[in-house]
C-alpha cells in the first residue's frame, strides 16, 4: 500500500493548533473505545455515530459532529490520521486556527449530509474522520496544488505533485462511489458520498480561502 507521510510545508503562519489537537483526540476516543466490552462498545458508537434514518428523523444531531472522532478499527484510524497530519496543518497555518476550526467541523457536516442522502432508511452508524479530512484535501488541492507529496510504498519514500495525488483520489471516490449508488452509495463499508461531498466542500472554500487573501505571503519549504 501507498502512505502519504509528509509534504512541503507553509514556512511561518499560524501554528496548527486544532489540526494537532484533532489528531490528539482521536487517538484519545479510539483508546476509549478499545477499553470497552464488545457490547458496550456497540452501544456507543449507535449512541455517538450517525444512524442515517435518526438524523432524518431529526434525532441524535450531536452525533453529526460526534461521528467525526469515532473509528472502526486501527487501521481505520491509522489511514485516517496520516491524511489529517499531512494535509491539515497547511491550510491551518494559511487561514488562522478559528477558521479552520469552523472549516472542518463544516466539512465533516456537509460530508456526513453527503452520506445521509443516500441512505436515508439506513440504521448503519455511519463514523470516522474522513469527512471532514476529505474537505481538508479538496481545499489543500486548490491552496496548494504544486505542493508535492511524500509517499511511503513498501519501504521506499518518494514525492509526487499533490494535484496528480489528490486528482487520483478523488478519481476513486467518484468511480467508487457511482458504482455503489444502487447499495445507497456505500460499499465495502465505506461511506463514499461522504467523501465526495465533503471533497467537493474543501475545493470551494479553498477558492474561497484564496478569494480573500488567506494565500498572501505564504511560501512553501520541503520539510524531510
Amino acid at each position: 500500500m501507498i502512505f502519504p507521510i509528509g509534504d512541503d510545508q507553509v514556512k511561518g503562519g499560524y501554528f496548527p493548533l486544532f489540526s494537532y489537537s484533532f489528531i490528539v483526540l482521536n487517538i484519545a476516543v479510539f483508546i476509549f473505545q478499545a477499553m470497552l466490552s464488545e457490547a458496550r462498545l456497540d452501544v456507543f458508537v449507535n449512541e455517538f455515530g450517525s444512524v442515517p434514518i435518526e438524523i432524518i428523523n431529526g434525532r441524535d444531531l450531536y452525533s453529526l459532529v460526534t461521528s467525526m472522532f469515532l473509528h472502526a478499527d486501527f487501521m481505520h484510524l491509522l489511514g485516517n490520521m496520516l491524511f489529517l497530519w499531512v494535509f491539515a496543518d497547511n491550510i491551518e497555518a494559511t487561514v488562522g486556527n478559528l477558521r479552520f476550526l469552523l472549516f472542518y467541523i463544516l466539512g465533516g457536516l456537509i460530508a456526513v449530509g453527503g452520506h445521509v442522502y443516500f441512505n436515508m432508511d439506513s440504521t448503519v452508524p455511519m463514523i470516522g474522520a474522513s469527512g471532514a479530512i476529505s474537505a481538508v484535501m479538496g481545499a489543500y488541492l486548490v491552496m496548494f496544488p504544486h505542493s508535492r507529496i511524500k509517499l511511503l510504498f513498501l519501504i521506499f519514500p518518494f514525492r509526487i505533485s499533490a494535484w496528480i495525488f489528490l486528482g487520483l483520489w478523488i478519481l476513486q471516490q467518484w468511480i467508487a462511489g457511482t458504482s455503489s449508488l444502487a447499495d445507497g452509495g456505500t460499499s465495502g463499508g465505506v461511506a463514499w458520498w461522504a467523501h465526495i461531498g465533503g471533497f467537493a466542500f474543501g475545493l470551494f472554500m479553498g477558492f474561497f480561502f484564496r478569494s480573500i487573501g488567506s494565500m498572501k505571503g505564504v511560501e512553501l519549504h520541503v520539510k524531510e
